[in-house]
């Protein structure tokens, strides 16, 4: 499920898009009237969606998306006259009058891409710093000499333990070395 924060300067209009949203199945994690108050929320979030209109009390929109996190993407309701113009790379817009319709489609949109790039994210495999690695690879060696593993199986055998165990590849690593040294 995606994290939404709707952000507008009146506090009715962002009732009023938290209401709509809610009814419709999304989970909105914080209504907002400034840009600061929404920072605060997003940067204690993995990710999510900013529904927001293009001015706040303390910032435009265009500074907002720039201190987003990450992996935050951004919702932009505005005017027709703003709209017309263009809006900042990057930021999915709709022009006012809004229609519920596209609104939620939109934001369904939004959520798949989310959802699909937080897939991503969690497929890549995790970076370690070249001590953990030395740390992985003295176990791994360690069991290759002693039990005469392969390496794959060396490395195999160290992750179902950890899978077993519930600790990481690293835990469980520096546990062969204590065990067998």
């Amino acid at each position: 499920m995606v994290n939404v924060i709707v952000v507008f300067p009146k506090i009715e209009d962002a009732k009023g898009i938290r209401n709509l949203l809610v009814r419709n199945g999304f989970h909105v994690t914080a209504v907002c009237t400034t840009g600061a108050q929404a920072l605060n929320y997003a940067n204690s979030l993995n990710d999510g969606i900013v529904v927001c209109g293009y001015r706040f009390q303390d910032m435009m929109y265009e500074e907002l998306n720039a201190c987003l996190p990450e992996y935050f993407d951004m919702l932009l309701i505005v005017s027709q006259k703003y709209f017309s113009e263009g809006v900042e790379m990057g930021v999915v817009s709709l022009p006012m009058p809004i229609k519920t319709y596209d609104l939620l489609n939109t934001l369904e949109m939004m959520a798949e891409g989310q959802a699909r790039k937080r897939r991503k994210r969690r497929a890549q495999p995790k970076q370690r710093n070249p001590e953990e690695q030395k740390i992985i690879e003295d176990a791994k060696r360690i069991l290759m000499e002693r039990n005469h593993m392969t390496e794959v199986e060396a490395h195999r055998y160290i992750q179902k333990c950890s899978m077993d165990s519930g600790t990481n590849m690293l835990e469980t690593a520096e546990m062969v070395i204590q065990i067998m040294s």
